[in-house]
Parts: C-alpha cells; sequence; structure tokens
C-alpha cells in the first residue's frame, strides 16, 4: 500500500525533472485520497520548488495557490527551513520582492536559514539574487537585516551579489542618488585603460548598450525569470513607502470618522487632518522644469547656463548661443537632462498640532483578533457614534480651488493680450462672459455640494454598524423584487426549518451562524497566524521612516563595513559615492571613517577631493576631524599639499 513517503519519493524524481504538472497531478491524488496518503510538508516543499524551477510559462500564480492550501491545512503540518527557502527563491526570480522579504524573515529564524537560500550558488543562486532584488529596489533596511543575518550564519557574500552596476558601483552604493552617474574621484580617469582592461581589444568586454535590435545585455537580469527589478533609489523608496503608510492612514480615518482621533476632536480637526494626509500623498511638486528658449535669453543668462558645464563663456552673444544650442542637442542626444537654473525648495512647514492628531490613527493590520471582534460588532460603543463619513467634504474646498486656478490662468491669459495689442477689447468681453458663467456654475456646485455635507451629517449621527450587520442587509437589499420573489420570501418566514432562515435580532442571528456552523471566528486568520509569525503585526504598523541625507550615509557606512566582513569588496567609486553623499549632508563626523576604510582598500583619490573635505572641515569648524584627516592621509603615504597644511594650522593657532 502505498503512503506519504512512496509519493514523496515519486514527487522527487518528478520535480527533479521539472515536470510541474505531473507532479501536481500526483499531489492532487494525495490530497484527496486516504489519510494514510494526505501529503506533508515535504510533499509541499517538492510541488513548490517543481513550479519555482520549472523553464516555462509563469508560476509563480500557482505557488500562491499551493501557499493558500498550506496554510488553510495550518493544523496539521507547518512549514520548515526548505519551504522558506523556496519561497523566497520563487518570489525573487518573479520579482514579487515584498513576499520574498517576508518569507525571508521566518527563514533567518532557522539556524543556518541563508545558507539553505544560498544552496552553494546552484539554480541560479538564489541568495545573490535577493540581495540584488534588494538593491535594485532600494530597500536598504532589508538589505542590512539579510547581510547581519548572514553574518550569524557565517554565510560569505557571493560574487554574483557584488555583480557592478553600468556605473561601476556594487551594492554598497548603488542606490544613492545621483543613480545614472559615476563617482567623482577628484582626478580624470583613464578612460582607454580601463577599456583595455576590461578585454575591449580581445573581444571579452561586455557591451551595455546592445546593437539596434537586440536585447540588452545587462548581465543582472540572469537568474531572474522575466528581468530583474527596476532601479529605485533609497530616496524614493522612502518617499514610496511613506506615501503607503499615509495612504493607510487615511483609509482608516475615513472607515472610523472622527473617533479615530480621540475622545477631543472636533469636525474641523477632521477636515484638517485629511488634508494634511491628502497633501503628503499627492507628494512634492512633481513640475519639471524646462529650459527657457535660447532665443530668449540674454547674455548673462547664457553665459551662465555655459559656466554651469564647464563650457567657455567668451564671444558675442551670437557665439554663445550657438555653443547652448549645441550644448542642449549633445545632452538630448545622450540622454541626460537639459540644465535648468537651480530653484530654492521650499521647507516643509511642521505643524506639530497636526502631526499629533495623525499619531492617534491606529492601524491594526495582522491584528486578527481586532478583526474578530469588530466583525461581530464588539468594540463599537458610543465613541463610535462621532463617526462621520466626509469623504467628499472637501469637494467645496476643491471646486474653489479650482475656480482660483481658472481666474489666475484668465489673469496670465489677460497680460498676454495686453503685450500682443490684438483685440484687447474682445478678448476682454470674452473673459468677463466666462467668468459670470464660471461663477454661477461655482454657486451651483457650492449649494450641491453644501447639501451632500449636511446629509451625510444626518445619516453619520446614527450609530455605527457592524460589518456581519452590513452583510445581512446586503444580502437582504436583493431580494422582493417581483411578486414570486415575494411570495417566496413569505413562504421561507413561515417554514422555520428552512436553512435560509435567521432570526430578526442581530445578536440572535450570529448565535444561529455559530450553531448551524455556517461561520467560524476560528475559520478568521491570516498567514502570520497559521505560521507564528508573532514579529508580523509589529513591521506593518510600525510607521516608516522619513528619508534624510544623515541616515543614508549612516546606513551605507553599515552596509560597507558587513560587506568587508562578509568577504565583498567595495570599489572605489563605493566609497566616492559614500563620501560625496556625507559632503551633501554635510556630516564632518562621517568623513574620517570613510577615508580610513577607503585607505584600507588601497584606494586613493585626487588631491582635489581631499582639499574639499578639509575645506568643509574647517567652514564648518570642525578642527579636529579635519587634523585627523590630514594625519591619515600622511600615515597612509598620501602628499598633503603645502597650502592645505598651512590653512589647517592657521585655523589651530586661531582656537
Amino acid at each position: 500500500m502505498a503512503t506519504t513517503f512512496h509519493f514523496n519519493c515519486l514527487l522527487s524524481v518528478q520535480a527533479t525533472c521539472g515536470i510541474p504538472e505531473i507532479a501536481f497531478a500526483t499531489f492532487e491524488n494525495m490530497e484527496y485520497g486516504d489519510e494514510h496518503m494526505k501529503p506533508d510538508t515535504e510533499t509541499y516543499n517538492w510541488v513548490i520548488q517543481a513550479y519555482t524551477r520549472a523553464e516555462s510559462y509563469d508560476r509563480v500564480q500557482d505557488v500562491a495557490e499551493l501557499l493558500g492550501m498550506m496554510v488553510e491545512d495550518h493544523k496539521r503540518l507547518q512549514p520548515n527551513m526548505k519551504t522558506h527557502a523556496l519561497l523566497v527563491e520563487c518570489f525573487t526570480k518573479y520579482c514579487v520582492v515584498r513576499e520574498a522579504i517576508r518569507h525571508f524573515r521566518a527563514l533567518i529564524r532557522f539556524e543556518g536559514g541563508t545558507k539553505a537560500l544560498h544552496n552553494e550558488g546552484n539554480f541560479g543562486d538564489p541568495l545573490s539574487l535577493y540581495l540584488r532584488a534588494l538593491c535594485r529596489e532600494g530597500r536598504m533596511v532589508e538589505l542590512l537585516e539579510a547581510l547581519e543575518a548572514m553574518a550569524a550564519d557565517n554565510q560569505t557574500i557571493p560574487p554574483r551579489a557584488m555583480i557592478l552596476s553600468r556605473k561601476y558601483r556594487t551594492l554598497v552604493s548603488s542606490w544613492i542618488e545621483p543613480l545614472q552617474e559615476e563617482a567623482e574621484l577628484g582626478h580624470e580617469i583613464d578612460y582607454m585603460a580601463r577599456y583595455i582592461a576590461e578585454g575591449g581589444l580581445t573581444g571579452e568586454r561586455k557591451r551595455w548598450v546592445p546593437r539596434r535590435g537586440k536585447t540588452p545585455l545587462d548581465p543582472d537580469v540572469d537568474g531572474f525569470i522575466y528581468s530583474n527589478p527596476i532601479e529605485t533609489s533609497f530616496k524614493q523608496r522612502c518617499l514610496e513607502e511613506w506615501k503607503i503608510h499615509h495612504r493607510k492612514l487615511l483609509r482608516t480615518l475615513r472607515n472610523e470618522g472622527v473617533a479615530a482621533l480621540g475622545y477631543d476632536a472636533s469636525e474641523s480637526d477632521y477636515v484638517r487632518v485629511e488634508m494634511r494626509l491628502r497633501k503628503i500623498i499627492k507628494g512634492p511638486d512633481t513640475n519639471v522644469l524646462k529650459p527657457k528658449a535660447a532665443s530668449k535669453m540674454v547674455v548673462s543668462e547664457l553665459k551662465e547656463e555655459l559656466e554651469a558645464q564647464g563650457l567657455p563663456t567668451d564671444g558675442t552673444r551670437n557665439v554663445l548661443y550657438q555653443r547652448v544650442q549645441k550644448a542642449r542637442r549633445i545632452n538630448r542626444s545622450r540622454g541626460r537632462p537639459l540644465w535648468v537654473p537651480p530653484v530654492e525648495e521650499e521647507e516643509e512647514e511642521v505643524d506639530e498640532e497636526l502631526d499629533e492628531l495623525i499619531s492617534r490613527i491606529k492601524l491594526e493590520e495582522g491584528n486578527t483578533e481586532f478583526w474578530k471582534r469588530r466583525f461581530m460588532g464588539e468594540g463599537l460603543g458610543t465613541d463610535q457614534e462621532k463617526a462621520i463619513d466626509v469623504s467628499d467634504s472637501a469637494t467645496v474646498d476643491d471646486v474653489a480651488k479650482d475656480v482660483e486656478n481658472d481666474e489666475a490662468d484668465d489673469d496670465d491669459d489677460e497680460d498676454d493680450d495686453n503685450e500682443d495689442d490684438d483685440d484687447d477689447d474682445d478678448d476682454e468681453e470674452e473673459e468677463e462672459e466666462e467668468e459670470v458663467e464660471a461663477e454661477v456654475e461655482v454657486e451651483q456646485a457650492e449649494r450641491q455640494d453644501v447639501e451632500r455635507v449636511k446629509e451625510k451629517e444626518i445619516e453619520a449621527k446614527k450609530p455605527l454598524q457592524m460589518i456581519g450587520v452590513q452583510l445581512l442587509k446586503d444580502s437582504d437589499q436583493t431580494s422582493t423584487t417581483s411578486k414570486k420573489a415575494r411570495r417566496r420570501s413569505r413562504m421561507s418566514a413561515e417554514d422555520d426549518n428552512d436553512d435560509d432562515w435567521f432570526p430578526e435580532d442581530i445578536f440572535e442571528a450570529f448565535k444561529e451562524l455559530r450553531k448551524r456552523k455556517v461561520f467560524d471566528e476560528s475559520d478568521m486568520y491570516t498567514l502570520a497566524d497559521a505560521w507564528g509569525w508573532t514579529w508580523e503585526k509589529e513591521l506593518k504598523n510600525r510607521a516608516p521612516r522619513r528619508w534624510s541625507q544623515e541616515w543614508e550615509v549612516e546606513l551605507a557606512i553599515k552596509i560597507m563595513t558587513k560587506v568587508m566582513e562578509l568577504g565583498g569588496t567595495p570599489t572605489i567609486g563605493d566609497c566616492a559615492m559614500i563620501l560625496r553623499a556625507a559632503v551633501r549632508a554635510p556630516l564632518p563626523s562621517a568623513f574620517l571613517k570613510i577615508l580610513q576604510t577607503t585607505h584600507s582598500l588601497g584606494y586613493v583619490f585626487g588631491s582635489p577631493l581631499y582639499d574639499e573635505i578639509i575645506s568643509l572641515c574647517l567652514d564648518l569648524g570642525e578642527l579636529d576631524a579635519a587634523v585627523a584627516i590630514v594625519a591619515d592621509m600622511e600615515t597612509t603615504g598620501i602628499t598633503v599639499p603645502d597650502e592645505t597644511l598651512d590653512r589647517v594650522i592657521s585655523a589651530k593657532r586661531t582656537t
């Protein structure tokens, strides 16, 4: 008699041969068979492996369905280390990085989990693919977490994970903006020597830009099923996570109403918080500035643009005009952004009162007990009666803003018409007529919106109903539409033995549901509940940290140090990018550590870069940092210019 063990032996052969359809047919025979042949954890592992390593079709949906079946059977079986390793491999290869992160956090709870994921570099080296996916998506907190887990398991960093980008940067710094620029080393790069060293004369050099009609030759694509994840900077990722979190807060606020802000909150506070959340979700204005037409630029503006790009500024206006036009054509052909005058960014206003109100909104993601009570109507007290749904309350303000924008546009049109001096009177009459029509339309829209808000406020005074009541009401509304339906409803109401009959009292109806076992609270669970992921609830409800240049530099230094501990070697471009990020902060305390790490790797920057760092330290009043940098340069054997030494000594004497 064939048992689970015998079927698992058969599945191991089918999965190794890469026949997922036949393996799944065997799995179905076990699933619907007798108790002695029911699938266990090893059975699921073989089928997931067959789908993950299949070379045809999109298999991630099949793996998701298997995962759901395994979760439903959680009382009988639980996943092991191989299960999580296979799921991380599958979701990484199909670029479902969020799910891969969830299962990786479960994997590192097992001793040697990262080694199981590495699998000696076989099957595309899943560990390297996971690290590269995190790097390309800008998830540096998760990357540092993975590197620390590798250090705990004594797993060295694979060479595939340290692959160079086309700008000669590894995962240590390829996520720092600007992404598509090479690091500034303080000296000119010998491109011919680099070309020869990469095998340009022998034909071994990799082509990043393919010939026309050919597929891209990005070596980082190897191992992923379709393509590697889209490259995203850490700053962009933080901004996206910030928006997602506040989108959840806004959804919760609209569902809970004023009660989500506390007992002392008013409807005006609700509106202010909602507008604040909308503004955060919208993000900063992304209006891309366009350069001014060169024909309309004066000589000073032409010289400013040329000087900013390091081009000569001598000659007549016609020469400068031709030079600017040529520079713009070259930038367009090479895919570079056109130069625009720098614009000062407006500092975001901080409203502590609004931030305190927003902090009161609690997310209950992953809290199954809360949603069980909520579904059954528990926890809905008098405070919930204040809940209102004013999602459309801002429509009046939106209309007013639109009107203001229209009026501003009309004013701009009037200025343009005055400059042109063509048909001024006709245009003014038309504009006046349009303004009158717009005012009438706005007044009508405002009346409708005010009436709508009043209706919603009246409805909001009614107590909030439990989710179960809403479901029952929705089901009742679909009936009694015809005479036959009414007759059937009367017959079913008279027949107490009918399965569709429930008491009119809501709580009695739920008791009847439990009695008939139509619905049971034990059926409400998530993957985290079924597999004991106690950390998932806290991580989901934690507010993301806002991006800052200091935090980026701190993470970069930690990642660089951890990569070196695991046997990786950052490039000089990595060190230069981290140093440049520290300069932008500015963060003088990090200068010395970055330079010491750079020198320990045998790299040396150009003299102008050292002068810039030391001058910045002196300007910021960080004399000790400047002295330490000079001492480290002399210890390493780097010549310090006499002018730089004189400035440091004079600054030392004045203090």
